[in-house]
């Protein structure tokens, strides 16, 4: 910071966005590495608007504005749920056509055992009668097959049958597609049928004055397994496009304020990449990965080996586990119900947020909630918005939680009596019930909900909640953490006051990377017979992948130089089905002869796989460890690299535990187990480090709520991050 006419002057540095379904986050750092936040509501189809108001926001407390301080930006990073949130509520494009191999046209359709309830609860993962197949993105109709085969090996059993391509292609063309996917078996390993696809239907399309994009798998994302890499490619033109526009736009925005910095999205691995990109799809989830790379950040500093990172939104709820402080990155993950293979860091989204819609179904006799959310227009308290349908941030409103006159800092003025009146209307009359019941009954139903999501998360692992600290954030995570940890006896459960904004605080925490990875399918047999040969194989593969990365780069027009390139493997015993990612060493694993065992072999290749044999122990433990069986390297990575400034935790000395009188708001009444309280209420930003509050009691900032209920407790710590405890 510099001074300026008695003025302190900020230099902005970095500038960090995540735009959720109801609010815009912004996370700037100066050159000190300070930060601010800033809130506002996101802006729907015009999401720039959002996000320049969220930003005002935050520079209002430095009292500067982008124009005056943000020549110097150095990185401009973009996360938000706009993608996911299409896919959850089913508003995307279906108007897509696709290829796929003769035989095969219901393969959308079918789907995969595992796609039927990996996204389920740890209660429906459980009951069979809860598995179902999630509704198809595309009609059947828009798939069309081909003969022609490729075998696992790469091999060519059957030749294409051209004339099956341009009949196909023809049908699509008639029928308006936006789009034509083209996803053939095992084409990561011989694409030679996809890119002939590619050739006729172009050739086709000349002869008709047609010009329709076409999206080949290899080029997408060139990993084993048919059904997520189609769920994938379909995901991202449905979903992933659609916002193509919308994210170039923004970038356009900053360039007319004058900011230097290219716009860069974070995606679904951590990394980041250009609205220009080929493919947007890893960005789908950028906003909850924003909110696992902010935890393993905070995780670090406080010396925390096993966290449950918690994301409350407006529409979703996002969990993911770092185990021994390892950070598991999925190939296959399900987003919607819906399998897929693109990297990513592991975690799970559920449709429950804030902004979910409760009703009463006529034929169960019970309340339900979801799957749509009412997003930024919040509810039926907000009289602007034009909702007449009840949601749970209505019903925390009139059970005292919320304080309708201080929502977003008081610019969004609530109607409490409007949400008690369309809750009793809606709810509680049908159902028979005192409406403070019902509305308190809505929030029980869903936090049960996110708390079987988070336990099912844990023991699908063989661990139990005591294993765990549990960090929760999200607008709406500290006002619902009481709610949905109850019962779970986490080891620690951490609110940064930040929390409202800590998705777009995990963005600035990462670093400007691009990830490859490629199938490899290389096995090491116990007696190391073949080592030198995978070495060798491995070796060559990375060098492809640095070479990839370093275009990628050069491309946006950094300098390659400055990247640091970080290889790695994911590796399995052999006959296991998950694998786990362990760094190497080094870039050229050496192929060394032995004499006495007449054979190359790779020291270098063994250190690794020590590695992971000390991760497997450190998270599954000793006994289950299968070494005898040979190693299944199933995967290579790539990882490039380019550090950019990141945030400091904040510092504070502690003080007394007792509140500063100042920080008090006098006292409103909140509803608990049938019973009105007489419940404290504190303006959060004035409470001081030490300072413990005990329940009753709700702790109140513009951009969030943090609710203690009765028998709990929550002191702050020096990082300005409140610990929540029950009595």
């Amino acid at each position: 910071m510099t001074v300026t006419n008695n003025r302190i002057r900020h230099i902005l540095k970095a500038i960090a966005l995540d735009t959720g379904g109801t609010m815009t986050d912004s996370f700037i750092i100066d050159e000190n590495g300070s930060f601010t936040i800033g809130k506002a509501l996101t802006t729907g189809k015009e999401e720039s608007i959002g996000i320049f108001n969220s930003i005002a926001d935050s520079l209002h407390e430095w009292g500067t504005t982008l124009g005056e301080s943000g020549k110097e930006v150095e990185a401009l990073v973009y996360s938000g749920t706009a993608m996911l949130n299409r896919l959850l509520e089913r508003e995307g494009n279906s108007n897509i056509g696709v290829i796929v191999n003769a035989g095969f046209e219901d393969l959308h359709r079918l789907g995969r055992a595992l796609q039927c309830w990996m996204w389920l609860d740890y209660g429906g993962r459980l009951h069979a009668r809860e598995h179902e197949h999630p509704k198809p993105l595309v009609p059947r109709k828009n798939f069309k097959g081909v003969r022609g085969r490729i075998n696992f090996w790469g091999e060519e059993l059957i030749p294409l049958y051209e004339r099956d391509v341009e009949k196909v292609v023809e049908e699509l063309i008639e029928m308006e597609v936006n789009s034509i996917c083209v996803c053939l078996l095992c084409s990561y390993m011989n694409a030679n049928h996809e890119m002939e696809v590619e050739r006729i239907a172009k050739k086709v399309m000349e002869s008709k004055g047609k010009n329709i994009p076409i999206i080949l798998s290899y080029e997408h994302n060139p990993i084993r397994g048919e059904t997520p890499r189609l769920n994938a490619l379909l995901i991202e033109q449905y979903a992933a496009e659609p916002s193509r526009d919308q994210l170039k736009g923004i970038a356009k925005r900053f360039e007319r304020e004058g900011i230097a910095a290219p716009l860069r999205i974070l995606t679904s691995y951590g990394g980041t990449m250009s609205p220009y990109s080929k493919s947007l799809i890893p960005t789908m989830v950028s906003g909850p990965i924003g909110g696992m790379i902010g935890s393993k950040f905070i995780a670090e500093r406080y010396g925390i080996k096993n966290l449950v990172s918690s994301d409350v939104g407006g529409t979703s709820f996002d969990v993911g586990l770092t185990m021994e402080k390892y950070v598991p990155t999925k190939w296959e993950s399900s987003l919607g119900g819906f399998i897929l293979n693109i990297p990513m860091i592991a975690l799970d989204s559920i449709g429950a947020g804030t902004g979910m819609y409760v009703r009463y179904n006529d034929i169960s006799g019970r309340l339900e909630f979801g799957p749509e959310s009412a997003g930024y227009l919040i509810g039926v308290c907000n009289e602007q918005s034009g909702v007449d349908q009840v949601t749970m941030t209505d019903c925390s409103l009139i059970l005292g939680y919320l304080n309708p006159e201080y929502f977003l800092g008081g610019r969004v003025p609530l109607n409490k009596k409007r949400a008690y009146k369309y809750i009793e209307e809606q709810l509680a009359t049908p159902i028979k019930a005192d409406p403070y019941d019902t509305a308190r009954g809505a929030l029980d139903l869903i936090e049960i909900n996110m708390k079987n999501h988070l336990n099912g998360m844990i023991q699908g692992l063989g661990f139990r909640p005591e294993n765990y600290v549990l960090i929760s954030f999200g607008g709406g995570g500290p006002l619902h953490v009481a709610g949905y940890s109850k019962g779970l006896t986490f080891q620690d459960i951490m609110i940064p006051e930040w929390a409202p904004a800590f998705s777009a605080y995990g963005c600035a925490c990462a670093d400007h990377s691009y990830r490859h990875e490629i199938s490899v399918d290389l096995v090491i047999d116990p007696e190391w017979a073949m080592s030198g040969f995978v070495a060798s194989m491995l070796s060559s593969t990375w060098s492809d992948l640095k070479d990839k990365i370093k275009s990628e780069f050069e491309k946006e027009g950094r300098d390659p130089n400055k990247m640091e390139f970080r290889p790695s493997l994911k590796l399995q015993y052999f006959g296991m089905l998950k694998d786990l990612e362990v760094e190497s060493p080094v870039e050229v694993l050496a192929a060394e002869y032995s004499p006495e065992l007449e054979r190359f072999d790779s020291p270098e290749l063994k250190e690794i796989l020590q590695r992971y044999d000390d991760l497997f122990e450190r998270i599954f433990r000793r006994g289950t460890k299968s070494p005898e069986l040979g190693y299944h390297v199933t995967k290579a990575v790539g990882t490039g690299v380019i550090p950019v400034p990141k945030p400091k935790l904040p510092k504070y000395e502690l003080g007394d535990k007792k509140p500063n009188g100042e920080a008090s708001k006098g006292v409103r009444e909140t509803y608990w187990g049938g019973k009105w309280y007489e419940s404290s209420i504190w303006e959060m930003k004035l409470l001081n480090s030490g300072n413990i509050i005990e329940g009753p009691a709700v702790i109140e900032a513009p951009a969030t709520t943090l609710v203690v209920p009765p028998n709990y407790q929550v002191n702050l710590d020096k990082h300005r991050i409140f610990h929540m405890e029950v009595k």
